[in-house]
């Protein structure tokens, strides 16, 4: 069943109760009256409460209001936050760079506002060791302290010691926090680029500001030259002297 609402000559009910497109009460009106008063409107007469009785109907922009609508519910999805569990496994007797680099993922969880579980996985002889498991979840809890808290304390489950960190900022703050960077960070190369092209046209300026600068200079020397004086023609010698 479609669940949009009934439009214009779709509603099938002799009379409803109208709302005008301000949304002051007209009242109950037959229909062929609100279908009329649509058309002089040049709107929509729109079901709003088909359960009523009689009917409301509202006189509106259908198509305006739909794509409203759309992009509202757009952006109440992208403002919803949703809670992940992410997961990170390590070994009792794990290297030191490799834990180092484990932490970095939890810690980049922990900053998304997402809840993170620590799985130490025990193998062979290492299963009669689980107080290594511990004293590893209980370092990883302690260096991580500022960003996230143990919301489920370690314990033995099988062949693994699990344990639960949850961060400390919720999801919609780290949402918002990391919108506010990337809009900074994104305001900041666009100040960039704008002081690149303004630096380039200030050079361009001072280079055509130098060649004026020397013709400029260069014009008097052509001027106060002084002109070369045509050759006198000297009177030809009388034939015969």
């Amino acid at each position: 069943m479609s669940t949009e609402p009934r439009i214009n000559d779709r509603i099938r009910v002799p009379e409803v109760r109208l709302v005008g497109p301000s949304g002051e009460q007209v009242g109950i009106v037959p229909l062929a009256k609100a279908l009329e008063l649509a058309q002089e409107y040049d709107l929509d007469l729109v079901e709003v409460a088909a359960t009523a009785r009689p009917p409301v109907c509202k006189l509106m922009d259908y198509g305006k209001f739909k794509y409203e609508s759309a992009m509202k519910a757009r952006e109440a999805r992208k403002n919803q936050a949703h809670t992940v569990i992410k997961e990170m496994k390590l070994r009792p007797k794990i290297d030191p760079h490799d834990y180092d680099t484990k932490k970095g993922h939890v810690v980049r969880f922990l900053k998304q506002g997402d809840k993170v579980k620590i799985t130490i996985m025990f193998r062979g002889r290492e299963q009669s060791r689980p107080e290594l498991g511990f004293r590893l979840l209980q370092r990883l809890a302690d260096d991580v302290q500022d960003l996230g808290f143990v919301e489920s304390s370690p314990k033995q489950d099988g062949r693994n010691m699990i344990m639960v960190l949850g961060p400390h900022k919720k999801k919609t703050e780290a949402m918002a926090e990391a919108r506010a960077l990337a809009d900074a960070r994104k305001a900041e190369r666009q100040g960039r680029t704008t002081g690149s092209d303004a630096d380039a046209a200030a050079a361009d300026e001072d280079v055509v500001t130098e060649d004026a600068v020397a013709e400029a200079q260069d014009a008097p020397a052509e001027a106060e030259a002084p002109e070369a004086e045509a050759p006198v023609e000297q009177p030809a010698a009388p034939q015969g002297a």
